[in-house]
């Protein structure tokens, strides 16, 4: 299973911090009702059988949405849960040994800050890039910034799909028209308001009109 550019239009990650009273399962359930359209589960501080569970359980929810799910870092949970495929930082994994243990068929995400590091992600094996961090945000407090022209520049750089992140919300997506990107992807404007459902639908119609798609 590949990309395909249209699964990346509402890109989500998860992030257990702001459930209030709801299990991620849920949360991510509600999520999906609401038009996300890709999935990572993102973990830093679970240990393995804890992730592992975690994994598969939210599996479970992307299955019955149909909708492609990565596991952040964690190849040997990916491949134990089943899981479409990985995504990994810059500092985390080489992405050509990412792509050796998960083999052909599953789908590699790489993070990229510079044209550089893109063109030798693409090179080495990745299906697709989250390029950020486009605007300041509070889940990766020492992430570099990405400048609009870098972010277009990447764009342009490679023949693989690019998802935008960091710090996109509501508001300000829509400045991002123009980049080249093919979706957003999304942290805490999903997962820490109120009503996530209709959070993602109003996200998914404005990265549908931002990347000319239709909603």
């Amino acid at each position: 299973m590949k990309v395909d550019k249209s699964s990346l239009l509402l890109y989500a990650v998860t992030d257990r911090t702001w459930l209030k009273g709801l299990t991620l399962a849920e949360a991510v359930e509600e999520a999906l009702r609401g038009g996300v359209t890709f999935l990572q589960l993102r973990e830093k501080k679970l240990d393995y059988p804890s992730f592992l569970q975690l994994a598969r359980e939210i599996k479970k929810v992307a299955d019955k949405y149909q909708i492609p799910y990565v596991i952040n870092d964690d190849v040997d949970v990916a491949l134990t849960c089943g899981a479409d495929g990985v995504h990994v930082g810059q500092s985390d994994m080489e992405t050509q040994e990412a792509r050796m243990r998960i083999g052909p068929d599953k789908i590699l995400g790489v993070s990229a800050q510079t044209v550089e590091q893109a063109l030798r992600a693409e090179q080495n094996g990745a299906d697709y890039l989250g390029v950020g961090t486009v605007f300041p945000t509070s889940t990766k407090l020492d992430a570099e910034a990405v400048s609009f022209e870098t972010l277009r520049e990447i764009c342009q750089a490679v023949s693989i799909p690019v998802v935008a992140i960091g710090g996109i919300n509501k508001d300000n997506a829509l400045e991002l028209a123009g980049s080249g990107i093919d979706g957003i992807a999304v942290v805490s404007a999903i997962f820490a308001q109120d009503d996530i459902a209709s959070a993602a639908k109003a996200l998914r119609e404005i990265s549908s009109r931002m990347v000319g798609h239709e909603a």
